[in-house]
């Protein structure tokens, strides 16, 4: 039923369309936004409501054609450069009442578009995705097989979340969520490459969107012995604070089991090394539900550590893990946390997610937990494997026992010495170091036991 705000509107467009044929009633094209990922290229208008539209494509050359009907340009529209898949696009009006946006395209194309209704601090949005017309196989970095029967490394797939048209949660001085995701979890993977032992591949390595079923897709696929997904939280009020980890939430794991048993595509793939496809329902069900409850237990257990590691750097927002129905944790062979660095919405905790040092420590601190992790349950056939160590050089083999501390501010070698029952000469002798001089934010190897 319609009402009163409604009519009002109505009547005053219907008088408006009278007086000056339509252009007062059309939809405005405010802005448009172009994003270039590794998989497909996307455009995003941002509209003052919904849009009919139409969209051809044209070759000789390629093109795709956007008209949109009823619409015109705004006043602050300014056509984009052109990236990705685009070489250059144009905008104009098409006739007396529509707006016209073409394309052109580098090479050709499968489009997919579609309509965005008000969320958050966005209005009504056209998105159109633009992947290349001839699938090319993406190139998965990855290190989990085995070769010649010797030990792996262990494969972790690190989640910078949100990017894009996407930009996450703002901080009060404008700092952006998915510009510390992406940072925090650069920093990670170097840490990570740098431990013998230890690889890591990132779901995003630049300013995109990527859906987020295809993020923990891409752990599957790079064959990753854990998934971990970066994010910065937010809050209405600005003094919330601390760091937080989080699992898939029962309820998840259920809705999750229950999509993969009904879609043939899902059967068909491999759940634990194991096909589903050719199984009947009873079967399948207690083969997942295997698979699913031996990756929970792992998730909680890693984020267990992670959560301890990271409240030796700072407060924690709550004292245990947390479960919610996560997308990106879905997964259900690849263990997965979620890590909330700190609340961006706090102006001391904005300040330092934009400190590089404290990047630094953060994914030290969560490197720790799932040291910690892959020590105590090492992957089978992996370089964690008690006595595949013996391959690995005096190097691997001192990181494979030692536990990393960061240095805070007031530490000096004695005092970290004496925390964990060693001399300053074993500690120096370690982590090779000239003299007793440390700095805050310098990470240290400590032998454990």
């Amino acid at each position: 039923m319609w009402g009163i705000r409604d009519l009002t509107s109505v009547i005053a467009c219907s008088a408006a369309l009278l007086l000056t044929a339509g252009s007062a009633c059309a939809t405005e094209i405010k802005n448009l936004r172009i994003w270039a990922g590794p998989e497909y290229t996307r455009a995003v208008f941002d509209v003052s409501g919904p849009v009919d539209y139409k969209l051809f494509e044209l070759s000789k050359p390629d093109r795709i054609v956007l008209d949109m009907r009823g619409s015109e340009l705004g006043s602050g529209f300014s056509a984009p450069a052109a990236k990705g898949l685009l070489k250059s696009l144009r905008a104009g009006k098409q006739g007396k009442a529509d707006a016209r946006v073409v394309f052109d395209l580098a090479e050709g194309v499968r489009p997919k578009s579609f309509l965005l209704p008000p969320a958050d601090k966005f209005g009504y949005r056209l998105v159109l995705d633009l992947y290349p017309a001839t699938v090319k196989p993406t190139p998965v970095k990855t290190v989990a097989e085995a070769a010649n029967g010797k030990a792996r490394n262990v494969v972790i797939a690190v989640d910078a979340g949100h990017g894009g048209d996407d930009p996450g949660a703002t901080g009060s001085s404008g700092t952006h969520e998915k510009e510390i995701t992406l940072a925090v979890a650069r920093q990670l993977k170097k840490q990570i490459d740098r431990t013998p032992g230890m690889t890591a591949v990132l779901t995003r390595d630049g300013d995109y969107f990527i859906p987020l079923e295809d993020r923990y897709r891409k752990a599957r696929e790079a064959k990753a012995d854990l998934f971990i997904s970066i994010h910065a939280d937010a809050f209405t009020s600005s003094d919330a604070r601390g760091s937080s980890v989080w699992v898939l939430s029962p309820r998840g794991a259920t809705n999750e089991a229950s999509r993969w048993l009904a879609d043939r595509e899902n059967r068909a793939d491999l759940v634990g090394g194991i096909s589903l496809d050719d199984k009947d329902d009873t079967l399948a069900k207690v083969l997942l539900d295997l698979s699913q409850g031996a990756t929970m237990g792992a998730s909680n257990a890693v984020a267990e550590q992670v959560l301890s590691a990271l409240r030796k750097l700072g407060p924690t927002h709550r004292a245990y893990v947390e479960r919610a129905n996560f997308v990106v944790l879905r997964s259900p062979d690849v263990p997965s946390i979620l890590v909330e660095t700190a609340f961006i919405s706090n102006p001391a905790e904005e300040a330092r997610l934009k400190n590089p040092d404290h990047r630094e420590k953060l994914a030290s601190a969560i490197l720790g937990g799932v040291n910690d992790y892959f020590r105590a349950s090492p992957p089978p056939g992996t370089l964690f494997v008690k006595g595949a160590t013996r391959d690995r050089d005096s190097e691997g083999e001192r990181a494979a026992r030692t536990e990393r501390y960061v240095v805070n501010r007031g530490d000096t070698l004695r005092t970290i010495a004496e925390r964990h029952g060693m001399t300053t000469a074993q500690l120096r002798a370690v982590n090779e170091l000239a003299d007793e001089r440390v700095r805050p934010g310098e990470i240290l190897q400590i032998p454990s036991g």
